[in-house]
Order: C-alpha cells, then sequence, then structure tokens
C-alpha cells in the first residue's frame, strides 16, 4: 500500500499560493488517475484512493492546516498500517529557485512547519519527500511570502514542475517503479 500526501492550506483563500504546492501537484495527480478527493473526517483529510499493479494506493490532503500535517498523515498511516517507506510528502522549498525538483529519503524540517509535523508525529525524519521550490524574497516575511500566488514566468515555472512531479508519480504507480526509478525520473525535470 502506498501513501503519497501533498501539503497545503485548506480554504479558497490559499488556492495557488506558494505553500501550497504540494495541494497543486497532488490534485494534477489525481486528474491524471481520475480521482476525485472526498472528505474524511476520522482522517482530518481530504482522500481519494485507487488500486494500481495489484496495490492499494491512497492519495491524501490533510485538513489540519499546514502547521498540522502530521496529524492527519499519522491517522491514515496507522489505520492502514502503511510503512514509513511507502510514503511521500510533496510540499514547498523556500530555499529552492521556483520550480526546481529535488527528492530525499531523509532530512530535518529546515524550518518547514509541515515537516516539523511530520517528523514529530512519525518519530523520525526518514521518509520520502518530494520539493518544489518556491523561492523565497528577503523583502517579505516568510509567512507573507509563502501565503503569496505565483506570479508571470514563476507561475509557468511552477506549474511545470507541478505537471512533471505529477507525471513522474503516475508512472511510479503505473508501472510499479521503485523508489530510486522515481528520483532519477524527478530529477530529469529541467
Amino acid at each position: 500500500m502506498k501513501l503519497i500526501v501533498g501539503l497545503g492550506n485548506i480554504g479558497h483563500e490559499y488556492d495557488g499560493t506558494r505553500h501550497n504546492v504540494g495541494f497543486s501537484t497532488i490534485d494534477k495527480l489525481a486528474d491524471k488517475l481520475h480521482l476525485d478527493f472526498t472528505v474524511e473526517t476520522k482522517f482530518k483529510g481530504l482522500i481519494a484512493s485507487t488500486n494500481q499493479t495489484g496495490e492499494k494506493v491512497i492519495l491524501l490532503k490533510p485538513t489540519t492546516y499546514m502547521n498540522l500535517s502530521g496529524d492527519s498523515i499519522r491517522l491514515v498511516k496507522d489505520f492502514y498500517k502503511i510503512d514509513i517507506e511507502d510514503m511521500l510528502i510533496i510540499c514547498d522549498d523556500l530555499d529552492m529557485e521556483v520550480g526546481k525538483i529535488r527528492f530525499r529519503t531523509k532530512g530535518s524540517a529546515g524550518g518547514h512547519n509541515g515537516l516539523k509535523s511530520i517528523i514529530a508525529n512519525l518519530g523520525t525524519e526518514t521518509f520520502n519527500r518530494i520539493k518544489v521550490g518556491i523561492s523565497r524574497d528577503r523583502n517579505i516575511p516568510v509567512p507573507d511570502w509563502v501565503l503569496s500566488r505565483f506570479k508571470d514566468e514563476d507561475k509557468i515555472k511552477a506549474d511545470s514542475a507541478f505537471e512533471h512531479v505529477a507525471s513522474c508519480l503516475y508512472n511510479y504507480l503505473t508501472e510499479n517503479q521503485t523508489v530510486q526509478e522515481l528520483g532519477t525520473a524527478l530529477s530529469q525535470h529541467k
């Protein structure tokens, strides 16, 4: 069983913001898989599920807001008894240029409150994550920056990254690829 999580903040006022790249990406993946999300209050999230290559796949968008994302993830992980190595987290990264993609199997939260919550709930920094760069404007406070929307060229770069990650994840799921193969495919984004 696989769990793929897109991090973000719930609510229309957050649609398209830099902090919601996880939601934007997982929405593209759900479209490719022809899935719709439903509210699952017991998991504090929006869930879509499917079977691919004989394995159940759950897509999750926590509805806890970013800072408590780990609460929702832990509920799903524990209920379905999902191994940590079968989880993938998609999130934003302030320290990478817009649209850059990085795959990691472990690491600190790096100041990201969603990742801090996940690490606290799972008790480990070792889990698969796909980071999408959102850049940083040092003249704007971080909370204001991450809740701002992409504009012009940045929006084009971000949309390209979302599409690339969603396509790589689609292939990972439908072709039964390994995590290493996924990482290689993700690194080929220009």
